[in-house]
């Protein structure tokens, strides 16, 4: 048989006070001397009392955790998303929870309907299912909800989002301005809204450069393999491209495996872009060119949002839009010319390939018209609908 649970009335009695003395010194609420409280705390820990977040709940009190829905944590972004969501919370005062979701809906709803069931005071959901159903069933929550990163379905849930389409088009400028003409793109996640406005994004663009050639695009899923083998894919082609864009940081270092699994170099004879700035981004070789979102700064006005709400503010109808910033490395260069039919012996100074621009490089040296895609990062504006 296993052991009864400790209760508040165990502490109580280990400590020589009432159960509303312990609940007042657990909760930290009330007026409690210094010396009674640590008489409890010792007592709570010397007994291993737990509190059961659910029962909480249903008294009235507050659970002090907050839950991160998320997509998965294998993939470097989200990892970086939870990482500093958790350092943000730790800052308030806050616990943070992080359920994986395996990029499956129903999992992603069940995730939810715990947390909202009386374990978590409020739910930050990352990249939601773009689902209207699903949507429409957040709404009702009484738990307070804010989405992080969701585009598509029309919703008046607090959401909190970088301009992906903004910043795909600085990628695929910046390709462009550097002479590339066969610029291809690997996607993210069928299911992802925000992997079809980056992909929106790169047909916009390579359209209105009269570029448009639909055997340069592959179905991605945010993964280095799927990189891998979709870069193959690309470089069989008749007419291979010289630069190749993928949706995220991850799936480019499996465009640059491939690369170089083939014998060529980045960027000498194909130019590499990601998308998200992954710490490695900038120490893989040689560094990746790629859009950075400010993820700290948005985990933070997710998790402000949510102690609004939990204050009894409505913040329905809100969203705030943070700009996406081009960081130019060293994965990028102008595309090489063919030599002549007769090429002269090349000087050192003519041999050498086109550099990229340097990390953190000004919107002038990027890509042109995208400036207010490629500055640095501004202060997000709030509007409510």
């Amino acid at each position: 048989m296993h052991p009864a649970p400790v209760t508040i009335a165990d502490v109580a009695r280990l400590a020589g006070v009432s159960k509303v003395t312990v609940s007042k010194t657990l909760n930290n609420t009330g007026r409690i001397s210094e010396e009674t409280r640590q008489r409890v705390l010792k007592a709570a820990q010397d007994l291993g009392y737990v509190a059961n977040p659910a029962a909480r709940r249903l008294r009235g009190a507050r659970t002090n955790l907050i839950g991160m829905v998320i997509p998965e944590l294998i993939s470097p972004y989200f990892a970086e998303v939870a990482r500093a969501a958790a350092e943000v919370a730790s800052e308030a005062g806050l616990d943070l929870g992080v359920f994986t979701t395996s990029r499956n809906p129903q999992r992603e709803r069940e995730r939810v309907a715990t947390l909202t069931s009386g374990v978590a005071d409020g739910v930050l959901i990352v990249v939601p299912t773009d689902a209207a159903q699903h949507i429409a069933t957040l709404e009702k929550s009484r738990v307070p909800i804010v989405l992080l990163s969701h585009f598509g379905v029309s919703t008046d849930l607090p959401n909190i989002r970088a301009d992906s389409y903004h910043g795909a088009r600085a990628a695929t400028e910046h390709l462009i301005g550097l002479g590339h003409r066969r610029v291809a793109f690997i996607s993210g996640a069928v299911e992802s809204s925000q992997a079809y406005e980056r992909l929106r994004s790169y047909r916009d663009t390579m359209a209105a450069h009269g570029l448009t050639d639909p055997a340069l695009i592959r179905t991605g899923n945010f993964t280095q393999r799927r990189g891998f083998e979709a870069a193959g894919e690309l470089l069989d082609l008749p007419d291979p491209p010289t630069a190749i864009f993928a949706a995220s940081d991850a799936t480019a270092f499996g465009v640059m495996d491939a690369v170089k699994d083939r014998g060529l170099r980045v960027p000498h004879d194909i130019s590499v872009v990601g998308f998200d700035d992954v710490a490695a981004a900038s120490q893989c070789h040689p560094a990746l060119t790629t859009v950075r979102h400010p993820v700290h700064e948005m985990s933070e006005a997710a998790l402000n949002l949510l102690a609004d709400a939990l204050q009894g503010r409505n913040v329905r109808g809100t969203q705030l839009d943070f700009p996406s910033e081009l960081v130019v490395r060293d994965s990028t260069a102008a595309p090489r010319t063919p030599p002549p039919s007769n090429p002269a012996p090349a000087s050192p100074a003519t041999a050498s390939p086109t550099t990229a621009s340097p990390a953190n490089s000004s919107p002038a040296t990027a890509s042109p018209g995208v400036q207010d895609a490629a500055g640095p990062v501004r202060p997000a504006r709030r509007r409510r609908t």
